[in-house]
Formats: structure tokens, sequence, C-alpha cells
């Protein structure tokens, strides 16, 4: 059984150590999940980042990633990696608002490229993240979905924690907490999803972030 600090350590692991530890067995996806959830629930409530958070669904997932690392039989390059997909990257069943209230939300028929290929490569879809109206405002700003605020620094967060006023309230962009190597940006790519690293400067992070068509090689 994981220790409480290791399990929360678990949610800034890399894509690359995590990928590493479950061919170790030394974690599975299962409690990585649950380190992953675990740190939606504490900041959630002052980010606002997530739409469609189904903890259930992305537990089942991991579950049968885990089945998979057991058998030695990773389903893909991605196999067990969480990751969250953007509002406007239709998933099937679900509605895909674009941030505003002037489309309809019918579910989606199928799941975008995007989507599929990081469903192939075994991700693990923990949540959709929101987006500002047809993701064009810098602003945040969504007439569909509440404001979603970006930490913006670990003294940020260490004033959250401590219960004090936040004072720099930058719109969020993108959230993710893991960085790829080049070994899992190269894996990315064949999975049809990009590394970025520029609207998610501003938390000092870096993101997977799935596009229509594969990155270029450089």
């Amino acid at each position: 059984m994981i220790s409480t600090a290791a399990s929360a350590s678990l949610a800034d692991l890399s894509a690359h150590d995590l990928l590493a530890g479950y061919r170790r067995r030394a974690f599975s996806p299962v409690e990585v999940a649950q380190a992953v959830l675990a740190r939606i629930e504490q900041w959630e409530p002052h980010i606002a980042a997530t739409w469609l958070l189904r903890p259930e669904q992305a537990l089942a997932q991991a579950r049968a990633s885990e089945a998979r690392w057991l058998q030695g039989a990773p389903q893909g390059l991605l196999d067990g990696v969480p990751v969250t997909i953007k509002d406007n990257v239709a998933t099937e069943g679900d509605p895909t608002p674009l941030g505003t209230r002037a489309v309809a939300t019918s579910p989606a028929a199928a799941d975008a490229p995007p989507a599929a290929r990081l469903r192939e490569a075994g991700a693990v879809v923990v949540c959709k993240t929101t987006m500002p109206d047809y993701g064009m405002l810098s602003s945040g700003l969504s007439t569909f979905h509440k404001l979603a605020r970006n930490p913006g620094s670990a003294q940020d967060a260490r004033r959250l924690q401590r219960g004090r006023r936040w004072r720099r309230r930058r719109p969020a962009m993108a959230r993710c907490t893991w960085a790829p190597t080049s070994a899992v940006r190269s894996a990315c790519r064949r999975a049809g999803a990009a590394w970025s690293a520029s609207s998610p400067a501003w938390a000092a992070c870096r993101s997977i972030r799935p596009t229509w068509a594969a990155p270029p090689a450089r």
C-alpha cells in the first residue's frame, strides 16, 4: 500500500516517470488516478478549471490500464497517463459547448480525432477542461463555464493553502503538471497529441495537448 505522502507526489510526476513506474510496478495507474483526483478535489474549488469530471469513469479506465500493465501488455504509448481534454475537442456522448451558451449542447456522435488517438494510446481521460467563449478571449470569461483562475505561482499556491487572499487572478489557459521528455513527446506525436509550453507557461507547467493533426517533429 502506497503512503499518503507518496500518493500525493504521484500527481507531480512527469509522463515519462509514470510510464517507467508502471513498468517497474512501483505504483499503478489506479494509484496515480487517485492522486490526481485528490489534487483536483483540493484545488478545483479555487481554480474552477474542470468540466465533466467523472471520478468513477476515470478510475474504471485506470483499473483497465492497471490490468494491462500487470499482463505486460500496455495498450499504447500513453497507457495509464492521466490527461484532460479541452471542451472544444468532442468526446462521444458529451456536449461540445465551445465555452459558450450560444451553441447547441447535443451529445457528440463520436470522439474527435485527438480524443480518439489519446484513448487508443491508453491515456486515462480524467475530465474535460473549461474555455472562454469559442476560445477567443484571454480573459478566461465564458458564458457557459465558471471563470477559471490560474494559480500563477508557488507563492500564490501557498497563499491559498494558508487561507490568505488570492491576489493574482490571471485566467487559466491549460492545466497539467506533466513535463514530458523527448521520448514522451515523440510518443505524443505518434498518438496525435502535441506537447505545448505556451499557455501553460503562465503556471510554470507543461501540458499534453490534443491537436487535429500530428505536430511537426521539431
